[in-house]
């Protein structure tokens, strides 16, 4: 648990383009006892916010360091290239990296696709970040590779964007030191996977009493015919018969 004793709170760090308002909507409706913070980080630096505890779990962008970090694999992302709106490419629905062959392909240092070629040809120096690139993207400078939500992100009107069909994609996943799997950290895994407030592996509930089984009412006709060796039925069924005549 984080924070006092008093006042637990829970950290969630988050890099640029994920969104995670439905996530949040849902913890507050859920844990109205702890407050969640949101922390917007640069995706080069959650790894490290996380093993100092200054956030108690991320929304991050695989791959992280698994000898020390936990991660749950959430969505998958398509990888688009950004280019002015006049370009050739904004012609056409899709391309491949090959398409790309003779463009300038910016490759920004916090670049979070695992690239083993990367496409076209490399500019004279690296942008620091995405949002720098896009500048120079929009300055004609070149084209840039990234995933969909941060061409949205940094979304222009002079600029436009197409999937590249064999560039890699990202895979946004949550995670948090394996060494501090709190109670809190278990409540957000439930929410992220869609368990119900009730769901056994969500947040723990205490345990119900078991109740005592009914006690089943004896019964009493059939009870007293057995207690005199009678047929209750007995006396009934001479009763109601009908008498001879003399």
């Amino acid at each position: 648990m984080t924070g006092s004793e008093d006042s637990p709170a829970f950290r969630l760090a988050y890099v640029p383009g994920v969104i995670p308002a439905k996530w949040v909507r849902i913890w507050n409706e859920r844990r109205t006892d702890v407050p969640l913070t949101l922390l917007q980080v640069p995706a080069a630096d959650v790894g490290a916010l996380l093993l100092t505890g200054d956030a108690d779990a991320g929304l991050v962008r695989l791959p992280v360091d698994r000898t020390v970090l936990s991660a749950i694999p959430l969505y998958t992302e398509t990888s688009v290239v950004v280019v002015p709106k006049d370009h050739v490419v904004a012609a056409v629905d899709e391309v491949t990296a090959e398409d790309l062959a003779d463009e300038i392909v910016l490759h920004p240092l916090d670049d979070t696709l695992a690239w083993e070629n990367l496409p076209g040809r490399p500019a004279l120096e690296r942008p620091a970040t995405t949002e720098d690139a896009i500048e120079l993207v929009a300055a004609g400078i070149g084209v840039l590779v990234v995933p969909q939500s941060l061409a949205r992100l940094h979304h222009r009107r002079d600029l436009t964007f197409r999937p590249v069909t064999d560039a890699p994609e990202s895979q946004v996943a949550l995670s948090w030191p394996e060494n501090r799997t709190t109670d809190l950290v278990e409540d957000f895994i439930g929410i992220v996977r869609g368990r119900t407030v009730n769901s056994s592996r969500g947040r723990r509930e205490e345990p119900q009493p078991k109740q005592p089984k009914p006690r089943k009412t004896p019964n009493t006709t059939a009870t007293k015919g057995r207690a005199t060796g009678k047929n209750p039925r007995s006396n009934s069924t001479r009763q109601n018969k009908p008498r001879r005549g003399r």
